[in-house]
């Protein structure tokens, strides 16, 4: 399925400034959607592709520090620019520590100002991509019988088959079958590449 166009959000409460944003966004071929407050902002629902935040700081109610907490805290994952004429070094630092991916003062070259939207949507993109391939694996697993699992368990703490047998008082054919199924359902080649996997579902090797 073809990826979706990004989407680049941008909320100031000055007309002239969400004007000129358009304009330029547009012109550079993104897809632009603007607010005059972070309330208004909240009421969108998250678009299906890669997008980003052009926030300014000083917004009236809601500011824009907040709304970053808000989004983060919702667990609404959207890369931040932030945008303004009244930044100062402690909120610079406290919204690039709180995960924006820059802090901008006006007036910003337009060359800055698209880079920094570029970045934030390839960010963006990567982390759907991320999760995407997270979702797949827990699907697969999800896929697993409960007596694979228990093999899988074992196999990713460096058991060997025969030992593997014994625990779990089978034949040693049957854990084979079991692994060989493992193997073929998680999309694994090896198991270095299952340990990688159970690391990344917070599957843990059976140590008993």
């Amino acid at each position: 399925m073809a990826e979706l166009d990004p989407i680049v959000f941008v909320v100031d409460d000055d007309a002239a400034v969400r004007r000129s944003m358009e304009r330029l966004l547009r012109l550079a071929g993104l897809m632009v959607q603007t607010f005059e407050s972070a309330r208004d902002f909240l009421k969108c629902e998250r678009p299906e592709g890669p997008a980003c935040l052009v926030l300014d700081v000083r917004l009236p109610g809601l500011s824009g520090l907040d709304l970053q907490q808000e989004l983060s805290q919702s667990g609404k994952d959207i890369p931040i620019i932030f945008l303004t004429g009244h930044g100062n070094i402690p909120m610079s630092v406290r919204a690039i520590k709180a995960g924006a991916v820059e802090f901008l003062t006006k007036p910003v070259k337009q060359r800055t100002l698209l880079e920094a939207i570029q970045a934030a949507v390839e960010r963006d993109r990567a982390a759907r991509q991320s999760r995407a391939a997270t979702e797949d694996l827990r699907a697969r697993y999800e896929g697993l019988t409960p007596r694979e699992r228990e093999v899988m368990t074992l196999v990713i703490a460096g058991r060997l088959n025969k030992q593997i047998a014994i625990e779990l008082d089978a034949a040693e054919r049957t854990i084979k079958f079991h692994r060989a199924h493992i193997m073929q359902k998680m999309n694994v080649e090896s198991v270095a590449d299952l340990v990688r996997v159970a690391e990344k579902l917070g599957v843990s090797p059976r140590t008993d």
